[in-house]
């Protein structure tokens, strides 16, 4: 560790010191909730705030959070730079703010717990890769791409399903159709 690295360190003790603030303890274990409380209405936007991701509204695009010394009392919607999810409401979130404005949010991230969630609660995931070659799509069971009535299935098991109002193949070379066994009407 470097000189430099020394007074920073001793620096940033210092101002914790001088802000009362124990990185051991809870604010209410410390009894310096309240003024945590006043120094995050005062100026919390210097740092990063624990909120609450309360609900979801806009048909899910936008997220309401509560966090300590919020400018009033109701929920505030928030931005967010991830992706968030119903199975999220009632977590932690990790919030800064734009142009330092106690009332524009932005949702940083969730707090991870010690527990994971559910498979039933767990987002879904689709792989995507491009390489400006082609696009790979991934998913665990089941990839369906659908427009209107139209739809191409593709299963886990290995079914290639391809519905519609009208189905043309047409190729200008061979058009090859194999199979253990095909059926034609």
């Amino acid at each position: 560790m470097g000189s430099r690295d020394v007074i920073e360190e001793e620096e940033m003790l210092t101002a914790m010191k001088e802000a009362s603030i124990d990185c051991r303890r809870s604010p209410s274990e410390t009894g310096s909730s309240k003024r945590l409380e006043a120094g995050l209405k005062k100026d919390a936007q210097a740092g990063v705030v624990i909120g609450e991701l309360i609900g979801m509204t806009n048909e899910g695009l936008t997220p309401l959070i509560l966090y300590p010394g919020q400018p009033g009392t109701g929920a505030l919607a928030a931005r967010t730079i991830v992706d968030l999810h119903g199975a999220y409401i009632g977590r932690e979130v990790v919030l800064m703010f734009e142009g330092a404005d106690p009332s524009r949010p932005i949702i940083m991230g969730v707090l991870q717990e010690g527990e994971e969630l559910s498979p039933d609660q767990q987002p879904g995931q689709v792989e995507v890769d491009v390489d400006g070659e082609r696009m790979l799509l991934t998913a665990k069971e089941q990839l369906v791409l659908r427009c209107g009535k139209a739809s191409i299935t593709l299963t886990k098991a290995g079914k290639v399903m391809i519905e519609g109002n009208y189905v043309l193949s047409r190729s200008s070379g061979v058009n090859r159709i194999k199979g253990g066994s095909i059926q034609l009407n």
